[in-house]
């Protein structure tokens, strides 16, 4: 058996919303709200400046339908993943790719787009350190900071051009503006500039080699903007007889000749003719090209989405806990659960027979894997009891001590006998226990509780220190069986008369916010270890909530764990 297959269906990325939140809307208002106005005119409304009015009816009549098209219309815009295909990508994310992601229907689906998205620009397929989002991300904190002037820098022409192709091969600086003395193809003479600065680039793949940009300030605010026209830079272009070129310095051409000329420039007759570069057609190519996102590795983005959606056939349910080993290590238990229904059995010699790979792994924000792991389960049944079986579910569980820290768990299950696979992408937060605040481990609900042999303590799927605890994935319960509760609580104060921690213990459980029992117990040990079991025959179907309060009654802390949980 190989997980290798599994393995490599899982792409790693770092947390892009690390980097939402930092990077505002890059989209102009004009554009958003033109956009809000062909929406919202289509269902009898017109957008002026964000402002809704009505085109055809009194707001009073207002249909349900326009007052939900509007709400949606509005969450759409808040949406977190409209943000990260406008805030965060906008440069680099091809039509093609945007076309696919306003296709997809669920958060689910989105999260996997944005994993491919990275994977495909991944110079190194399958390797965790995506250099290619690393450096994208690092070319956006140096666009802040360096090119900010009144909008952030990532949003200016010299923060765009930064992010999509790096730093220029060379730079001609005049961020101060003054005396200029153009060159031969701008028609010689001295002039005074705007601040404006000329990047070149040697070879810019899919645009050409030698690619100049010009960028000037002609406001003096700090804002350089891309030109086409080298002449846009001249302080003096308006100012009769003054910045002249030597033509019109010898009388041999007009400066009035600058603003007839039918290819957008407004700089004076060249001497020796106009460089190739300069031409017309090769600019407009040159600007057309420039601001293209960069081809993605792989054409075929369609056929990528929709494998990895539609493979998600195999439904799995997983749940994770957190136990306190030591400051510096918290060991977490990842628990996966699967319905015998979903799972395709073979029969081999009277016995029913089903198989599960499981591939785990988990990466820190920034894509380093922190650790990962794999397991095969076999579900065995005789034939004869094979009909009891399909409302059993089977239960996994691997406990992994992990540093506390913000984690994305990626999972993949597949089913041997069909090929059926599930995915999972969750981020989970480890927490941190401090050495003078009262902590507590999750609160387990579990459908088995038990104690394990002197040889078995601290070992095998589901055991914490001497105690095996199973825990109930979806806290659903049936009234044959007994609730288990399981808590650790860390960190009670010791006492300075007696010697003794002191603390309180109180259960409470409730339905529809009526108090069903309740009860307290004291505690006089640094760490608590709560087990119990509730047998629930006494108990009607319906959802239950159950809490547990710690109280230190030295240091006057205080943990409090709910949990909610349905008895069938």
């Amino acid at each position: 058996m190989t997980f290798r297959g599994l393995k490599n269906n899982i792409q790693v990325s770092g947390n892009s919303e690390l980097m939402t939140s930092t990077l505002p809307k890059s989209r102009p208002w004009y554009k958003r709200s033109s956009t809000l106005a062909a929406l919202a005119f289509t269902a009898g409304f017109l957008v002026v400046f964000g402002v809704t009015v009505r085109t055809f009816a009194t707001p009073d009549k207002q249909s349900k339908e326009e007052k939900k098209r509007q709400k949606e219309l509005q969450k759409e815009e808040q949406s977190p993943y409209k943000k990260w295909i406008e805030d965060e990508v906008p440069y680099i994310i091809t039509d093609t790719e945007r076309a696919a992601f306003k296709k997809l229907t669920t958060d689910d689906e989105r999260e996997q787009f944005i994993e491919n998205f990275w994977e495909r620009r991944n110079p190194n397929p399958g390797d965790p350190e995506n250099e290619f989002k690393e450096e994208y991300y690092r070319r956006i904190a140096y666009a802040n900071e360096h090119y900010a002037s009144g909008i952030p820098g990532w949003k200016t022409d010299r923060g765009r051009i930064y992010i999509m192709y790096g730093p220029p091969n060379e730079i001609d600086n005049h961020d101060s503006g003054g005396t200029y003395e153009r060159p031969a193809e701008e028609g010689g003479g001295e002039t005074s500039t705007f601040p404006f600065e000329d990047w070149t680039y040697n070879y810019i793949e899919g645009v050409g080699s030698n690619i100049k940009l010009e960028f000037v300030d002609p406001t003096m605010s700090g804002e350089f903007h891309l030109t086409m026209d080298p002449g846009e830079k001249d302080a003096l272009l308006h100012v009769p007889g003054a910045g002249l070129t030597l033509l019109e310095s010898m009388g041999m051409a007009s400066k009035n000749d600058r603003f007839t000329r039918t290819d957008g420039m407004t700089i004076g007759q060249p001497l020796g003719g106009l460089p190739e570069s300069m031409e017309e057609f090769t600019r407009l190519d040159t600007f057309a090209k420039i601001f293209q996102p960069p081809a993605a590795k792989f054409d075929d983005l369609r056929a990528s989405v929709t494998h990895k959606i539609t493979s998600q056939i195999l439904p799995f349910q997983t749940r994770t806990d957190f136990v306190r080993i030591t400051d510096d290590a918290i060991l977490t238990p990842i628990t996966v659960q699967v319905a015998n229904k979903d799972l395709q059995f073979q029969n081999k010699d009277g016995i029913m027979h089903a198989s599960i790979d499981i591939y785990g792994q988990l990466t820190t924000p920034s894509g380093r894997v922190a650790t990962s792991f794999d397991q095969g389960v076999a579900v065995d049944m005789p034939e004869h009891d094979f009909q009891n079986y399909p409302d059993r579910k089977e239960v996994y569980q691997r406990a992994l001590p992990l540093k506390p820290g913000l984690y994305k768990l990626s999972m993949i299950l597949k089913d041997e006998n069909s090929g059926a696979m599930g995915y999972l992408d969750e981020g989970i937060r480890v927490p941190r226990y401090e050495d003078d605040k009262l902590g507590s481990s999750s609160l387990i609900l579990a459908d088995l509780i038990q104690q394990v042999p002197t040889t078995q303590v601290g070992t095998g799927m589901f055991v914490i220190g001497s105690t095996k605890v199973r825990p109930s994935v979806q806290k659903i319960f049936t009234r044959d069986e007994n609730l288990g509760i399981y808590m650790q609580v860390y960190n009670l104060t010791q006492d300075p008369t007696t010697h003794k921690p002191s603390a309180e213990i109180d259960y409470s459980l409730t339905k529809d916010g009526k108090s069903l029992y309740s009860t307290s117990e004291k505690a006089q040990t640094a760490q608590v270890t709560i087990s119990k079991t509730l047998p629930l025959k006494s108990l009607q179907p319906g959802e239950y909530q159950i809490e547990i309060k710690v109280t230190d009654n030295v240091s006057k802390q205080f943990v409090l764990e709910p949990a909610t949980f349905q008895i069938q």
